[in-house]
């Protein structure tokens, strides 16, 4: 059977943001996500991967710019003065259920975990927040001012 040589992992991740209308400032309110990778060999470590993951996610999401001059091609974000990385308070508490369905491809039954984080966090936050516009595209970084500029565009 083919699906017996699967070891990637599946799963759902839902963002729920609040948005305010007058500034476009978003808030990530609550992140929640349910991950099957198979045969959890240490479940610590796994929830710990996909924390760092959806805070990377977060990151593309919402903050994380890279500019560049249009007329010299100088980047213009190149400290972290001027490149935003999620911090502490841009993360809500993270609700991680892993729901594990052991794969057949190899004795253990694992699936990878590593990456599930990073993959699904931006289009999950992003699709929150086309959701909470009612528009079907905004692009990442959802800075303050774009979310703004979306919001203005649909009145």
């Amino acid at each position: 059977n083919e699906l017996d040589i699967i070891t990637f992992p599946n799963g759902c991740h839902i963002a729920e943001v609040e948005v305010d209308p007058a500034t476009g400032a978003t808030r990530l309110d609550r992140y929640l996500a349910v991950d099957d990778f198979g045969t959890i060999i240490n479940p610590m470590l796994t929830i710990g991967q996909i924390q760092g993951g959806v805070a990377q996610g977060i990151g593309q999401a919402m903050l994380e710019h890279t500019v560049y001059d249009p007329g010299s091609g100088q980047l213009l974000s190149g400290s972290l003065m001027d490149y935003a990385l999620p911090r502490a308070d841009d993360l809500p508490d993270l609700n991680i259920i892993l729901s594990g369905v052991p794969t057949k491809a190899n004795p253990l039954g694992v699936k990878g975990s590593g990456q599930a984080g990073a993959i699904a966090a931006p289009q999950t936050i992003i699709s929150a927040i086309t959701h909470a516009l009612g528009i079907a595209h905004i692009d990442m970084p959802a800075t303050p001012e774009r979310v703004w500029r979306a919001i203005r565009s649909t009145r």
